[in-house]
Order: structure tokens, then C-alpha cells, then sequence
């Protein structure tokens, strides 16, 4: 018998509008987070990238948006803006069945609390869609990724403010009315557990002193976790085929030791890394999350009906990104010599059994199917596999070809995992490897760390002619597709 993935599976590939769109500032987009977001130098590559991971003031805001001479990536990215016919063209070639792709809020919604949306902003995602289902396409739609109006910023302290809810609820509606029939499958915020890191790019957030207040950003995703129940509940009455997805950065974290320190510190990783996923697909805050409320002195704001909107409306399905794992130890038991591993956007100590990255980010494909089992046996929703991949440093040669063999090993390995995942009896949707055409990095805006099958010709600094370059690994993703997973499941 051929092994081969579900009939129905949807493979793919995913981007983010704020590193892979640019035109940051045409047809009416207003600023947004992302475009504040400098970028490193390159040997600071293992850090998360100052505007990524630190508390962000109004200063330094203010700051970059007058800068004329540092570097800020995002603001180009991949100019998908200007080439996304040559890009579908290029997706449809490999395959994919779908694509995950994110909305500039601030395209359609300069500021983000306008009354009526930029008509132009409307029709460049219009023309994005119809190109996809040209092809027969699935869109897969997150409408919010790590960038966030600035005016909502600067004039409302962003999402630790009530009155967001009712701007990203105004977005959510307009969207979900115009693509009605063009998009069925959405996601509401990127890697929302992840707001401690990204707590200004994605939650416009700012800490005057420099410090990250657990009271402000537990509050705001609180707001995160309404505005996007509200989101889905419109999304089922606008198109009962929509089906809504919550999106998680999965941290799969092993004991260091069999000691129950080590055990025990495993489930506390575990609770601060799911309880953002327990919310929206249980539809409740989780009983474990009072005591860290009460140890850290947070007191949260409910407005009545807040806790019957998260359990009318829940999630669909789970998606998740997975790159890593890590290994985690408890305070009592670690030493001065415990080596530590930076990873997406995690800490944490060096597992011996596994190589690593050019970033640091240790490689362990059996634990997505780990991941795949822990998640589905604690849901029992349909789960899909987001985000994975390999960042690395690759070459165009002079012929044009991209030799890198380095990543099909990181995909096959992990595709192989999910093939015994979806045998272990769990339901898994789709699998959309990150970047699949080059795009700037999240967390450093560099152009060199690369995920995709599709080469762009940009450095970090932006020059280049942005011309796009089949990779060894376009090819052997292509074979994988049209085999349906069978050409390496022998």
C-alpha cells in the first residue's frame, strides 16, 4: 500500500503582509508597528532585534518614523505588493492548495479607527484573492501579524485599550464582508501568546520605562481574546462555510531530568504557553492561570458578558507555528554552566541529542509530532501546521540555481513526523512551511536568514533586483505535493 497524506490535505506555504508586502506607504496604507522595526547587525542574529523584543517607548517611535538613514526592512520586504501575479504564479507551480498570507490593517484602515476603509487597500487584497482561486488556491487569512495601526498607538495606547476591541471588530467585518465567498478560512491574531515578546508590534504597546508590565499586557490580550470571539461569531453569521482559527507559537519544552522539579517545571511551561489556546478553544480562562494571577498581583478587568462571548464563540481549528523544542530545568537545579539556546522566541537550555541552526534554533522534528499528539489529544480539534521551517544562509550561484539540500532535510524530517502524527489518529489539516518565498526575518528584519522554496534577489540592505529563483528545495516540494507526500513516505 502507498503511504500517502489525506485526500484533502492542504499543503501550502505562509507570509506575513509586514515582512513579504511592502509599499509601505502607497495607495493610502498608514503606518503601521512593523515599519518601526530596524534592523540588526548580523552578529547580533541569535537576539530577538531590540524593536521585536523589548519594551518599546513613544521616543523611540517617534524616532524611527523620522529616520532617514537606518534600515527598516519591513517597509520593502519581498514587494509582494508589485508581484504577487509572478509569486501565485510561481505557488501554483509547486502545487500549493493553499496559501496563508495576512491584511495590513493599516491598508485598509490607515489609522485604524476610521469610520470607512481605504477603498484601495480593498481592492489590492481583491486582486490577490482572485488570483489565487484562479488557480484553485485555498487563502488562508490572519488578520493580525505582528503589525498594528500606529495611530492606535499614539492615540489610544493600543490593545490595553477597551476601544480596540470595536476598531479590530469594524476591520474584521469589513474584511469578512468584502471576500465573502473569496476566503473560508481566517485567523484571527498571529502567535497571540506571544504578546510579552511582541508586545508593541503586535499590541501597541508602549513602557515609558523600559520595563514589561504584566498587568497592561495580560489585560490587552484579554482584549486580543474578545475582539477575536466577536470575529469569529461575525465570521459565522456573514458565511457559514468560514471556519476561524486561533494561531499559537508552540514551545514544546522537555524536562532537563526525571527529577520532579524538572517534571514539574515542564507543566508550568506547558500553562504559560497553552493558556492562550485554552482560552479560545475551551472558551474559558483555565483554573492553573488564578494562582499566577494572584502571584503576580494581577487583577484583571472583565466587563459583564465577557466570559459568555469566549464560550458562545471558540475556535474552529488550532493552527500553531513549530520550529523547536527546548529543554527546561527548574531554578532550584540549574548551575552557572547550563548553556542556554535562543530559539523563536524562547530561552532555554541546550538539548544534547540535537544539532542546531545557523541561529541557534535546535532542530527536532520527532517533537512536532509530539506537539501534534500532546495538542490534539488536549483538544480534539482539527489541528494545521502553520509555520516550520529552516532559516538559513543560502547562495545563488551563478547559474541561478540555490543548492540547498540542508533544508529538504529539515522539511522531510518534519513532514515524515506529521505522516505518523496523522497515523497516531490525529487530525491535521494542512501544513503552510513559513516563508515560502524569501521574505524579511520577524524578529532581526534581515533579508539573509531564509525559509523559502523561491529565492528573492534583495540583500539585507535592500539592493538587488528582487528577481525570484527556484530553489532545489521548489522542486523537490513540487514532487512532494503532486505525490501527495507519497515521494518520501516509502
Amino acid at each position: 500500500m502507498v503511504k500517502q497524506f489525506p485526500k484533502d490535505f492542504l499543503w501550502g506555504g505562509a507570509t506575513a503582509a509586514n515582512q513579504y508586502e511592502g509599499a509601505w506607504n502607497e495607495d493610502g496604507r498608514g503606518p503601521a508597528t512593523s515599519d518601526t522595526s530596524r534592523a540588526v547587525d548580523p552578529s547580533e542574529r541569535r537576539s530577538m532585534g531590540s524593536e521585536f523584543s523589548t519594551p518599546m517607548t513613544l521616543e523611540k517611535v517617534v524616532a524611527a518614523l523620522e529616520d532617514t538613514e537606518g534600515l527598516y526592512p519591513k517597509r520593502w520586504g519581498s514587494d509582494f505588493y508589485h508581484r504577487y501575479k509572478e509569486d501565485v504564479a510561481l505557488m501554483a507551480e509547486m502545487g500549493f492548495k493553499t496559501f496563508r498570507m495576512s491584511i495590513s490593517w493599516s491598508r485598509i484602515f490607515p489609522k485604524g479607527d476610521e469610520l470607512e476603509p481605504n477603498e484601495a487597500g480593498l481592492a489590492f487584497y481583491d486582486k490577490v484573492f482572485d488570483e489565487l482561486n484562479k488557480y484553485g488556491i485555498e487563502p488562508l487569512v490572519t488578520l493580525s501579524h505582528y503589525e498594528f495601526p500606529l495611530h492606535l498607538v499614539t492615540a489610544y495606547g493600543g490593545w490595553k485599550n477597551r476601544k480596540v476591541i470595536d476598531f479590530f471588530v469594524r476591520y474584521a467585518e469589513t474584511v469578512l464582508n468584502r471576500y465573502k465567498g473569496k476566503v473560508k478560512y481566517w485567523l484571527t491574531f498571529n502567535e497571540i501568546n506571544i504578546l510579552g515578546m511582541t508586545g508593541y508590534l503586535s499590541g501597541g504597546l508602549l513602557f515609558e520605562d523600559g520595563k514589561l508590565h504584566l498587568q497592561e499586557m495580560y489585560q490587552a490580550v484579554h482584549h486580543q481574546f474578545i475582539a477575536s470571539s466577536l470575529a469569529t461569531k461575525l465570521a459565522h453569521e456573514i458565511d457559514p462555510n468560514n471556519k476561524v482559527g486561533m494561531m499559537l507559537a508552540r514551545m514544546e519544552a522537555y524536562p532537563a531530568t526525571c527529577h520532579p522539579d524538572d517534571i514539574m517545571e515542564a507543566i508550568h511551561k506547558d500553562h504559560a504557553n497553552l493558556f492562550y489556546s485554552d482560552v479560545q478553544v475551551r472558551g474559558y480562562y483555565p483554573s492553573y492561570m488564578k494562582r499566577f494571577f494572584k502571584e503576580n498581583e494581577i487583577e484583571l478587568v472583565f466587563e459583564p458578558g465577557d466570559e459568555a462571548i469566549l464560550r458562545q464563540y471558540p475556535v474552529d481549528f488550532m493552527s500553531f507555528s513549530y520550529y523547536m523544542s527546548s529543554v527546561t530545568r527548574s531554578p532550584k537545579n540549574q548551575t552557572e554552566e547550563q548553556k542556554a539556546t535562543a530559539g523563536n522566541l524562547i530561552l532555554g537550555e541546550a538539548n544534547p541529542y540535537l544539532e542546531a541552526s545557523d541561529w541557534g534554533w535546535q532542530i527536532d522534528p520527532v517533537g512536532l509530532r509530539v506537539t501534534l499528539n500532546k495538542l490534539y489529544d488536549r483538544y480534539q480539534i482539527p489541528l494545521m501546521v502553520v509555520e516550520n521551517g529552516l532559516g538559513a544562509l543560502d547562495t545563488l550561484e551563478n547559474d541561478g540555481a540555490i543548492h540547498d539540500s540542508y533544508r529538504i532535510d529539515y522539511l522531510e524530517k518534519h513532514v515524515q513526523q506529521m505522516y505518523e502524527a496523522i497515523e497516531d489518529g490525529v487530525d491535521l489539516m494542512g501544513y503552510t512551511p513559513w516563508g515560502c518565498i524569501d521574505l524579511v526575518s520577524a524578529s532581526t528584519s534581515e533579508m539573509s536568514k531564509r525559509y523559502g522554496f523561491v529565492y528573492v534577489d534583495a540583500d539585507d540592505q535592500g539592493h538587488g533586483s528582487f528577481d525570484r529563483y527556484r530553489k532545489d528545495s521548489f522542486f523537490w516540494y513540487k514532487e512532494l505535493i503532486t505525490s501527495n507526500g507519497a515521494s518520501i513516505l516509502k
